[in-house]
């Protein structure tokens, strides 16, 4: 475990609502996360202003000028070619040199991938690094990945993202024995793609695994909390988050539009239930699930929605946080050595 002080270095421009979200997470932060400090990025005046205006103490702030930003809309080959100076990368070079333990940024998300595995690179063993997060279900919160970092996987692949998200799942969710599931169209088998089907035969055959292997699991599944840990390809991960994403704010507006009606029984019931709705909201509230995780890179890198405002920006830095906290990387170099050792000389030459 990491000992002293965590220094977590955030893109202080990235965001549609960026830089009062940043700073305004920090505000947050900075009572919920005692042993934290923070490096901001960014247009100094701006931000300082800002920091003044929330009263917050600058011993815990450090703000560093960078001459630019990345745009919402830049494509990530010209980010990572002309934002050297901006304060994506900024941010991002600060774990690169040890100046930080992670990095939170809420830019473009493209830019934002490019840069972080052209800068931290993949861990050694990690082939492609995923795109991670957490879901609601009925059981509690489920970790899911790859949500579109790797639109195409093979077996090695997905073992590995096994392994990440189990340690994700023990950092953010305190698990130590999550459960993981191979995402497919059926339960059996033989069922699925051969990718899928070679990945469960590798951890079913596997002598000793870190983790409860459950085998195969269906869209339905993730909802209902069969697994701990949801393992599929970025393709499939990203339309089952849209997805999800879409039928939760659809099912609002329905409640919404019903309670709406001009009738006294309808004014009545939305009176009697308004507590009930309200603990709906707030466990659905999207601001909760903020901070999607680079996993498998060497250095934490994680992603804020860029719609955030400053309690979702605080949740991801709180992602970030835990992380550092609970040694998440060294969780995952460990037990990537003991998936290598149980497969003989490694994964990608099983």
């Amino acid at each position: 475990m990491p000992t002293g002080r965590i220094v977590i270095a955030l893109d202080g421009m990235g965001g549609d609502h960026a830089p009062a979200s940043v700073i305004g997470g920090i505000g947050i932060a900075l009572e919920k996360y005692p042993d934290a400090d923070f490096q901001v990025y960014g247009d100094s005046l701006k931000l300082n202003a800002l920091i003044a205006s929330h009263k917050l103490s600058a011993s815990r702030i450090s703000v560093i000028h960078t001459p630019s930003a990345v745009a919402q809309d830049a494509k990530p080959a010209v980010a990572l070619r002309t934002g050297r100076d901006s304060s994506m990368r900024k941010a991002i070079d600060a774990v690169a040199e040890g100046k930080a333990s992670a990095v939170v940024s809420g830019g473009n998300t493209g830019a934002l991938m490019a840069m972080a595995l052209f800068v931290l690179r993949p861990m050694p063993g990690i082939e492609r690094p995923a795109l991670t997060s957490l879901l609601p279900s009925r059981k509690g919160d489920v970790v899911m990945l790859d949500l579109g970092a790797n639109v195409e996987c093979d077996s090695d692949n997905l073992v590995q993202f096994a392994i990440m998200g189990s340690a994700f799942a023990g950092a953010i969710l305190g698990n130590r024995n999550p459960s993981v599931g191979l995402l497919n169209v059926g339960s059996e088998d033989t069922k699925g793609k051969d990718s899928l089907r070679e990945a469960a035969r590798l951890m079913r055959e596997a002598p000793q695994l870190p983790w409860r292997f459950h085998g195969f699991v269906e869209g339905n599944d993730i909802t209902a909390g069969t697994v701990d840990v949801v393992v599929t390809d970025g393709f499939t991960g990203n339309v089952a988050l849209k997805t999800a994403e879409g039928v939760g704010k659809l099912y609002v507006d329905f409640l919404k539009k019903i309670f709406e009606g001009s009738s006294w029984l309808s004014k009545i019931g939305y009176l009697l239930a308004k507590p009930a709705f309200q603990t709906l909201k707030d466990r659905l509230d999207a601001r909760r699930y903020n901070g999607a995780v680079f996993l498998g890179l060497q250095g934490i890198c994680v992603k804020s929605h860029g719609s955030m405002d400053a309690v979702g920006f605080a949740n991801a830095i709180g992602v970030a946080h835990d992380l550092v906290k609970h040694g998440s990387n060294e969780t995952i170099k460990t037990q990537l050595a003991q998936m290598s050792a149980l497969f003989g000389s490694g994964l990608q030459e099983h």
